[in-house]
């Protein structure tokens, strides 16, 4: 896997301080995609333990909130091999720290079930270990720079342990409101 961007200290990406990773490879192709760069699995540098390392580091500050990881796509199949691996140590070492990630893909249709396209050998570990998942597509027609933590009006904020503990689609109830 390769990566484009790590921002330390990030506020836009999830609440709080965030240390946030942007890794590369996506199959969606939005329109009007703030990062069409990224659509490409080769694009940056690769992912390594040295930067793994980093990011761990990173997180130790008290006064960050956790893990970010949007794209590219995280969610890609390649990538979530690489990415299970980082978020296993995030929560074993910081199990206070929350982990948000960004997908195109749908939470109930794409990547909890089976046959989802994006469900891999690792999607359900990657999914214990996140807490909130920005999910769906961006859709220009749908863009608002008046959502919270979003793009466009389809995507959703999903509290992901309340929606696997529970069977059903549970939205995340935002500490910080615009």
């Amino acid at each position: 896997m390769n990566y484009c961007n790590i921002k330390p200290n990030d506020v836009a990406d999830g609440e709080g301080v965030r240390v946030t990773l942007f890794v590369s490879g996506c199959t969606h192709h939005c329109k009007g995609c703030f990062q069409p760069e990224t659509w490409d699995f080769n694009y940056g540098e690769p992912y390594t333990d040295e930067v793994e390392d980093y990011i761990i580091e990173k997180l130790s500050s008290g006064h960050i909130s956790g893990l970010t990881l949007l794209g590219g796509e995280p969610f890609e199949p390649d990538n979530q091999r690489a990415l299970v691996k980082t978020l296993r140590r995030v929560k074993e070492e910081y199990p206070d720290k929350n982990i948000w990630a960004y997908s195109g893909y749908t939470l109930d249709t794409d990547l909890i079930p089976e046959d989802g396209k994006a469900h891999c050998e690792v999607t359900d570990e990657m999914l214990s270990y996140i807490n909130v998942l920005v999910d769906g597509e961006f859709k220009l027609e749908l863009k608002s720079l008046m959502l919270p933590f979003r793009g466009s009006g389809n995507q959703r904020i999903i509290d992901v342990q309340q929606t696997l503990s529970s069977g059903e689609v549970i939205e995340y109830d935002l500490h910080y409101k615009r």
